[in-house]
């Protein structure tokens, strides 16, 4: 899909207020709010605005730790990467996962309440996940960044 630079504009717009009203987010783009619906309307179906969400404290919810683990499987096969991808999306702690290439065939960012809660995460569900061989835990210090705005310049259309 070709982004103008409408587009762009109510993209950052969104990724900075999810919950800005259609009469809202036309007036800051300059549209009409049956254009700017259309508009919307089409980022949607096309995949572009994948959905909404509300961000939520890792830390207010009592997971004061973030361990990034990363994964080796027996094997990069198909029915390996598949089984164990299956398996993963199943665990309530993973917050993301990604497929990489290097030393490590996956790398996971884990939420945990503490050391304790981690050590039943690994347990109960790391070490069980299937085709596993070796498991590399490294716990975050500090928060710097977390973004989940990208950077949209209108010289992108």
């Amino acid at each position: 899909m070709s982004l103008d630079r409408i587009d762009i504009a109510i993209l950052d717009t969104l990724q900075k207020d999810g919950r800005i009203s259609n009469a809202a987010l036309a007036e800051k783009v300059g549209l009409s709010q049956s254009a700017c619906s259309r508009r919307l309307d089409n980022l949607e179906k096309s995949g572009v605005v994948r959905g909404y969400h509300a961000r939520l404290s890792n830390a207010a919810l009592g997971h004061q730790m973030t361990a990034i683990v990363h994964i080796s499987l027996s094997g990069q096969f198909e029915k390996t990467l598949s089984d164990f991808e299956a398996a993963i999306k199943r665990c309530p702690n993973v917050l993301s996962c990604h497929l990489m290439s290097g030393e490590y065939d996956y790398i996971l960012r884990i939420a945990a309440k503490d050391l304790a809660d981690y050590e039943r995460i690994h347990k109960e569900w790391l070490s069980a996940m299937p085709h596993v061989t070796k498991i590399n835990s490294s716990f975050a210090l500090r928060e710097i960044v977390d973004r989940t705005a990208l950077g949209l310049k209108p010289e992108m259309a």
